[in-house]
């Protein structure tokens, strides 16, 4: 009986013991898939595997960033520093082009000139400046009293042009009417001085502007000049001083030389200057870009031949030394201020002239010439003056 019951102990033992393994083997195995993430779960933040692990990716992470969205400021100035000499690069290209457009402009223009309408070549005379003095129908008087003071005559100016490059006329045009008294004035007074330069224009106050453009065009076509000047017939000149002035700026592209100035843009239309495209230049009050006064300035002969060449589309202000400083403009052109050009006709040119520093021109700003020129220009010439020599002693 002990047998049977022994044995049926036993058998009742063997299952539970099994049971109790595999039981084990179980919790075993899902114990190992817990701590081998097996099965996909989400690890757990506060382990401190993970929390060593997650600052290791962050750091790469950031840095990674910091590379991609990120540049060293030595990069950045890299890059800034190539992106000015580029912009440097296409802006010297474009002065360039600028310049060549200009000069091949002018190198047409010169063919044009030196071709007459009837096919026969002409030929322009060598000359160092011509100089134009503005003058006016009714001016008779005034001109006198530049031939009596700065201005040579009869064979001295001949010599002067054949000599020396330098060439003075009296520059005007024509009336409105063919064979009007005027015009023949002008035609007796020059068989006397041959001084003249009769310019393809009707004369009239408000049309200086375009007096002045076909001057220059006129003076284009009959000299290849290094410069070429305007002047007032109401102002004192010393040509030696002017000479001597140009000289300095021989060798220079387009130069643009006289007393640069800016003056008030007049809306009023009882203003001797009005300017009835005033409102092109901003709000009232506002001032005219710099430009040099109109009662001396030069030009280079680049500069007269771009005129001569754009005659048509150069827009006139009411100004003519508005005018001129407006087609400059956008230009690569060198602005020359010159005090010289626009000293005093009392005591500033007398001063200047004492210490051995004549002035190039002399004026009142008051009357935008010598006051009473017919009277006044012998006074300030025998004061300001430098000396009827000096122009021959001159050398440039």
């Amino acid at each position: 009986m002990k047998a049977k019951n022994g044995a049926a102990v036993a058998g009742e033992r063997r299952p539970m013991v099994s049971r109790t393994i595999l039981l084990l083997c179980v919790c075993s195995f899902g114990l190992g898939m817990l701590f081998t993430d097996q099965f996909g779960t989400t690890p757990d933040l506060k382990s401190p595997v993970v929390v060593q692990r997650r600052p290791q990716e962050g750091e790469l992470q950031i840095k990674s960033e910091d590379f991609v969205a990120k540049t060293k400021p030595s990069d950045d100035m890299d890059v800034m520093g190539e992106v000015t000499k580029t912009h440097e690069a296409i802006q010297y290209l474009d002065k360039s082009i600028a310049t060549l457009q200009m000069e091949l402009a002018a190198r047409r223009s010169t063919q044009e000139l030196l071709g007459g309408t009837d096919g026969v070549r002409k030929e322009r005379k060598k000359a160092f400046v011509v100089i134009g003095i503005n003058t006016a129908f009714s001016s008779k008087k005034r001109r006198d009293s530049v031939r009596a003071t700065w201005m040579l005559q009869g064979e001295k100016l001949k010599k002067l042009e054949e000599e020396k490059g330098i060439v003075i006329r009296f520059m005007i045009g024509h009336s409105p009417a063919a064979n009007n008294a005027l015009d023949k004035a002008i035609d007796a007074e020059d068989a006397i001085h041959h001084d003249f330069l009769r310019l393809d224009h009707v004369e009239g106050y408000h049309k200086l502007t375009a007096k002045t453009k076909t001057f220059f065009s006129t003076a284009v076509a009959s000299w290849d000049a290094d410069f070429y000047v305007k002047v007032d017939d109401d102002v004192h000149v010393n040509l030696g001083a002017l000479i001597t002035t140009l000289s300095r700026h021989k060798l220079k592209p387009r130069v643009y030389i006289g007393c640069m100035k800016s003056g008030p843009v007049l809306s009023d239309k009882t203003s001797k200057y009005h300017e009835p495209e005033f409102w092109k230049f901003g709000e009232d009050g506002n001032k005219y870009f710099r430009h040099a006064t109109g009662q001396l300035y030069a030009i280079s002969r680049d500069l007269a031949t771009y005129i001569s060449v754009n005659q048509p589309l150069l827009h006139k202000f009411a100004n003519e030394d508005v005018s001129l400083g407006a087609w400059f403009i956008g230009l690569d052109v060198e602005h020359i201020d010159d005090r010289e050009m626009c000293c005093g006709s009392e005591t500033d040119c007398e001063w200047k002239a004492q210490a051995g520093n004549v002035c190039v021109a002399s004026f009142d700003w008051r009357c935008s010439g010598v006051c009473n020129p017919v009277e006044r220009l012998k006074d300030v010439h025998s004061r300001c003056g430098e000396g009827d020599e000096a122009i021959w002693s001159t050398s440039f």
